[in-house]
């Protein structure tokens, strides 16, 4: 039974000892998922309310089919499948890794990134990382993450920013030949990489083009993602056309409109902005799956996030006639750190299994 409301990843990776979730209300567009029943059929994990969650065991490697249905009072309304790939404990140990992350303030922020560097490092994997971006506070740690970037900005900006207070994400894009406008990853790799291509480029963006986008013209701005996602990975893979890419789906926002109102006002909200990624998810699925063989993924990115504990919250007074204080989401797009761990355990997982493990190719 299809139905376009439930965008369940193809392949969910995880990894023995480590937490595993699909946060349901993140795969099914609903106003209310309190109005919803949710029934997995799995042999391993557990089938809670607001998630299916999984700690794989060692004995639990392998491939395990999962289905997700949902119902309502008339019945089930929709249904959908996934794969949860589980590698060996020691898949990856003593492999050393090239990797290129491109993001957009999800990834500048660069928790996610060292995250997986840590979680690398503890495996016995080691995690040479590609890119410009050498953030503070994070020794070690480099990737292609700007605040505010889209897949357009990676394609075409050959020019900085002109403002009177120029910040990182100003920059032009490193991709970009100056003077030309093309888009050059083999020079890029000359640059900044010493000729040397990743194994493997992770991309996670899409946030940023869709924030402004509406009901009446999300369709096409999720076709120009579509048609800038395919001139990127043309241009990759002249640089690198040994190495794998991943996309990742779009992540979802915080679980309230409090996070939204904090951040855009009457502008932006947690429904507009669920039901674009949603849609962008939709079609990154249709388009990107099952492209294995052309050494293509995607990254599960959207399902293993919770949206209601792991955002950011801050202390507020009730209103303005009572001083006391409520607990309130205050950033609508961004993680609080355990989210980002989240992030970076899903990619942990998928390296795990491509690079010590699930090889098709």
């Amino acid at each position: 039974m299809k139905n376009e409301r439930l965008q369940l990843p193809p392949v969910i990776y995880a990894v023995p000892g480590m937490e595993m979730n699909i946060y349901f209300d993140n795969v099914f567009l609903s106003v209310n998922p309190s109005n919803y029943i949710f029934q997995v059929t799995c042999p391993i994990g557990r089938n809670d309310e607001k998630r299916w969650r999984v700690i794989p065991t060692e004995e639990a490697a392998g491939i395990h089919e999962l289905k997700l249905e949902v119902s309502d009072d008339t019945g089930i309304i929709a249904e959908a499948a996934t794969r949860i790939v589980i590698p060996p404990a020691d898949a990856g140990k003593g492999r050393k890794i090239r990797i290129l992350m491109i993001g957009d303030s999800l990834t500048d922020h660069s928790c996610y990134p060292a995250r997986l560097h840590s979680l690398c490092l503890d495996a016995g994997i080691g995690l040479d990382m590609l890119g410009t971006n050498h953030p503070s506070g994070f020794p070690g740690i480099c990737h292609e993450g700007w605040g505010g970037w889209t897949w357009n900005t990676f394609l075409f900006k050959d020019n900085p920013t002109v403002c009177s207070n120029p910040q990182p994400y100003h920059r032009a894009s490193e991709f970009v030949v100056a003077g030309n406008g093309s888009f050059d990853f083999a020079a890029y790799l000359i640059r900044h990489g010493n000729g040397i291509p990743p194994d493997i480029v992770t991309i996670q963006l899409g946030v940023n083009d869709i924030s402004g986008a509406c009901d009446e013209n999300i369709e096409s701005t999720v076709e120009k993602i579509l048609e800038n996602s395919d001139l990127m990975l043309a241009g990759l893979r002249l640089g690198a056309p040994d190495a794998v890419i991943a996309i990742a789906l779009a992540t979802p926002g915080a679980k309230s409109q409090d996070a939204f109102g904090a951040n855009y006002a009457c502008g932006l909200t947690r429904r507009q902005y669920q039901k674009n990624q949603h849609y962008l998810n939709r079609r990154m699925i249709e388009t990107f799956s099952k492209r294995e063989s052309e050494k293509l993924f995607l990254i599960p990115s959207n399902s293993n996030l919770d949206c209601e504990n792991n955002f950011p919250a801050r202390p507020e007074a009730v209103n303005a006639d009572n001083s006391s204080e409520v607990l309130r989401q205050s950033n609508g797009l961004h993680p609080a750190p355990a989210g980002y761990h989240q992030l970076g355990d899903t990619y942990f997982a998928l390296l795990k299994a491509l690079f010590g493990w699930y090889r098709i190719w």
